[in-house]
């Protein structure tokens, strides 16, 4: 089991989610050695703020850490990071342990894992099921996959960053899970969105027609998060509607590999890439119902 006080820590992806989790690994003891973005100014503003390393190359975080937690946007963004040509993450790489968080299609994950270990090293998936907030203060709920052994290696991290953790099997598992989770959420999101935009439409109060949801199966924890937001056309972002569409996309292609019929999952994946392509993409996921209210659309 890794110590604090010994391990040093590097984080690929300083955005949001890694910003804080970063934050909050420093506020807990932990050494952050070094941080990198593509954006190279988060990277430099944050390690000014942590007294760290800002990396300009990938393997500069390699060479100054134990353990690499990567947090980025999509399939290609993750192999650009452990493959690309000239500069990635498993130069040097060997007795190192990477963390991978991001929520990318489960064959991406079985791919860095096969490359970590071509280099000596070793990779686990731990999926976050969790916004911004959480990743601030050490609450995430975290989906686990990989080499038990590995994940158990880790576990004073993810303590630190998490209020609970569930080990879900070999790699691939925890972004199966994941996919399966954010699809849910999403079309309870849409659905939300379309419900209330017809009682807007009907003229009934939206505050009672929330707490009557509240009350009857309509409930659900996307009323809780995103129904007054929903009203009050409140769409600071916590889950962009982009991730929504990327999200729901992969479960609709496990759903296409394993033959099974997700005609809701489908529709409400059509519905966030049409915020992407009305430009809206990087508004909360809350931001469905702008397509939903009548006289609503882009600001």
């Amino acid at each position: 089991m890794s110590d604090k006080t010994t391990q040093k820590i590097g984080i690929v992806g300083v955005g949001r989610m890694g910003a804080n989790m970063a934050r909050r690994l420093a506020d807990q003891g932990f050494e952050v050695a070094a941080v990198y973005d593509v954006r190279r100014e988060s990277a430099t503003e944050l390690a000014k703020e942590l007294k760290c390393h800002a990396a300009a190359k990938l393997a500069e975080v390699t060479a100054r850490a134990d353990f690499i937690l990567t947090v980025v946007t999509d399939d290609q963004a993750m192999r650009d990071i452990f493959n690309a040509p000239g500069d990635n993450l498993l130069i040097g790489a060997t007795g190192r342990t990477f963390i991978n968080f991001a929520t990318v299609s489960p064959q991406v994950h079985l791919e860095i894992e096969a490359a970590a270990h071509r280099a000596g090293a070793a990779a686990i998936e731990a999926c976050m099921a969790s916004s911004i907030t959480q990743a601030r203060q050490g609450t995430l709920y975290l989906i686990l996959a990989g080499d038990s052994a590995v994940v158990e290696k880790t576990t004073p991290i993810l303590e630190a960053l998490s209020i609970a953790r569930r080990y879900v099997g070999v790699t691939a598992r925890a972004a199966q899970v994941k996919a399966l989770v954010n699809m849910v959420m999403n079309i309870n999101t849409a659905g939300l969105a379309e419900g209330l935009a017809i009682g807007d439409a009907l003229g009934l109060d939206l505050n009672v027609l929330r707490e009557i949801f509240s009350q009857t199966g309509a409930n659900s924890r996307v009323l809780e998060t995103d129904g007054a937001d929903m009203k009050n056309r409140e769409h600071d972002c916590y889950f962009s509607s982009a991730h929504a569409a990327k999200d729901s996309g992969i479960a609709v292609s496990l759903a296409k590999e394993t033959g099974v019929r997700v005609p809701l999952a489908e529709a409400t994946l059509a519905q966030y890439r049409l915020m992407i392509e009305k430009g809206l993409g990087e508004l909360d996921k809350s931001g469905v119902a702008e397509l939903t209210f009548k006289g609503r659309g882009k600001k």
